[in-house]
C-alpha cells in the first residue's frame, strides 16, 4: 500500500496517529510534527475529507542525496513529471527544511520549479505555469541533512481552514487545536460541552461537528487530488457521499457556549450558521461572573487570555482565580480543562490539576490542565 505523510502541529502527533487509525491508516508511525502511515486510495480521500488535527497529508514520490543547490536540481530533473503535470497545469512549489547549503526555503522552492520547467521544455518546447493560490499540483519538497523527499500535495490549503470560519475573534484557536482538545479531554458526544469563554466558537463548534458526524472537508470545494491524472472520480463520490449520507440532524448531548462580549459572540453565531449548526449549539451572552452549571455533568473547556496584549497580569490573575472559584463552587460533577501559556497564571486557579498536558497554540508552548470537580 503506498505511504502518506501527515503534517501536524507539534505536540499533537499522537492524537493525530490515534485518529488515523480509527479513519482505518496502517503501519502508523507518529514523528516529529508528522505521522507517517499506509492506506489505500480510498484512505486517502477519506482522511482528507474527515480528518480533523492535521494540517495536510503528502504522498512521497521520491527521496535523493541533495547537499546543494547542484544535486537538488539533479534530482528533481531525474523524476518522470509527465507522470503529474502537463505543460497545461500549472503547479507551486512549497519548500520546508534546510541543510547547510540549501539554508533558505524560497530559494530551494525556485530552483524546484526552475528544474521542473527546464526538464518541460527540454521534453515538450512548452512549460507549466506557476500559480500560488489555486495551482493543479501542489509540490512539496523537504531538505533535512543531506536527503530530500518530494512529495505530492493532496490537501493544499492547510486543512485547519475549514472553510466555515470566515468571522474571528481576538486570538483565535486553530480548529485543528480544538478538536485535538477535546480529543485529549476525552469528550464524546453524549457528554454536555460547555466553553464558557467561546469567542468566535472554534471550540463548541468543532464538538458540534463531531456530534452531528459532519465531515470538516464538505466545506471545502475543492482538493488537489482531484487534478492529478489517477483521481478516481466514482470512488470519490462514493467516500463523498457516504459522509453525506451518515450526518445526524442534531447532537445528542447539548452543547453551550457564552461569552460577556456581544460582537464576538454574533461571529460565532455566524459560524455556526455557516456550518448548519445553528440550532446545535446554544449561544448565551453571560459574563463569567454569573456563569452557572447547565447541566449535572460534562465537560468544561476554557481558553483564557494569557498573553500581555488581552490584558495586564493583574487583571489575569484575578480572572484566573475567578474561574477557579466558580469551577469548584457551581460546577460540581463536571470536568473543567484550562489551556494556558502562563504557567503563573495557572497558579491562581486555585486548583489541584490532576492532569497537566503539554501543547503548542501555533509556536506558543502551552499547557492544558484537568481539573476533577468533586
Amino acid at each position: 500500500m503506498p505511504q502518506y505523510f501527515a503534517t501536524v502541529a507539534r505536540s499533537l502527533e499522537e492524537t493525530a496517529a490515534r485518529e488515523l487509525e480509527r479513519l482505518g491508516a496502517t503501519q502508523v508511525q507518529p514523528e516529529f510534527t508528522g505521522v507517517r502511515f499506509r492506506g489505500d486510495r480510498e484512505l486517502l480521500y477519506r482522511v482528507n475529507l474527515w480528518a480533523r488535527t492535521i494540517f495536510r497529508v503528502l504522498v512521497p514520490i521520491y527521496e535523493f542525496p541533495c547537499r546543494d543547490r547542484k544535486s537538488l536540481y539533479k534530482g528533481i530533473r531525474e523524476i518522470d513529471w509527465d507522470r503529474y503535470l502537463y505543460p497545461e497545469n500549472t503547479f507551486a512549489v512549497r519548500a520546508t527544511g534546510k541543510n547547510k547549503q540549501l539554508n533558505h526555503t524560497h530559494f530551494t522552492a525556485l530552483e524546484v520549479k526552475n528544474a521542473i520547467v527546464d526538464g518541460q521544455r527540454d521534453r515538450t518546447g512548452n512549460r507549466s505555469s506557476i500559480d500560488i493560490n489555486r495551482p493543479d499540483l501542489s509540490i512539496n519538497v523537504h531538505v533535512h541533512k543531506n536527503r530530500c523527499i518530494v512529495s505530492l500535495d493532496s490537501s493544499g490549503e492547510s486543512l485547519h481552514r475549514r472553510g466555515y470560519r470566515p468571522a474571528v475573534g481576538w486570538a483565535p484557536l486553530k480548529e485543528t487545536l480544538a478538536a485535538a482538545l477535546l480529543d485529549l479531554a476525552e469528550w464524546h458526544p453524549h457528554l454536555p460541552f460547555l466553553d464558557p469563554m467561546c469567542g468566535s466558537g472554534t471550540l463548541p463548534i468543532e464538538a458540534a461537528m463531531q456530534s452531528c458526524q459532519i465531515a470538516p472537508g464538505l466545506f471545502r470545494k475543492k482538493f488537489p487530488f482531484t487534478n492529478w491524472p489517477d483521481f478516481d472520480a466514482s470512488l470519490w463520490k462514493k467516500v463523498y457521499q457516504e459522509a453525506i449520507d451518515c450526518q445526524r440532524n442534531s447532537p445528542p448531548a447539548p452543547i453551550w457556549g457564552s461569552d460577556r462580549d456581544r460582537e464576538v459572540l454574533q461571529q460565532a453565531r455566524t459560524n455556526a450558521s455557516l456550518c448548519q449548526l445553528t440550532s446545535s449549539i446554544t449561544f448565551s451572552q453571560t459574563d463569567i461572573t454569573d456563569l452557572q452549571a447547565p447541566a449535572d455533568c460534562g465537560i468544561i473547556i476554557c481558553n483564557p487570555p494569557y498573553g500581555q496584549r488581552l490584558g495586564n497580569s493583574q487583571q489575569l490573575s484575578a480572572l484566573y482565580k475567578q474561574l477557579g472559584d466558580i469551577f469548584k463552587q457551581r460546577f460540581t460533577g463536571w470536568t473543567a480543562f484550562i489551556i494556558t501559556g502562563n504557567k503563573e497564571l495557572a497558579k491562581c486557579v486555585g486548583l489541584k490539576a490532576s492532569r497537566r498536558i503539554p501543547v503548542y497554540n501555533g509556536s506558543e508552548p502551552c499547557t492544558f490542565l484537568k481539573y476533577e470537580l468533586y
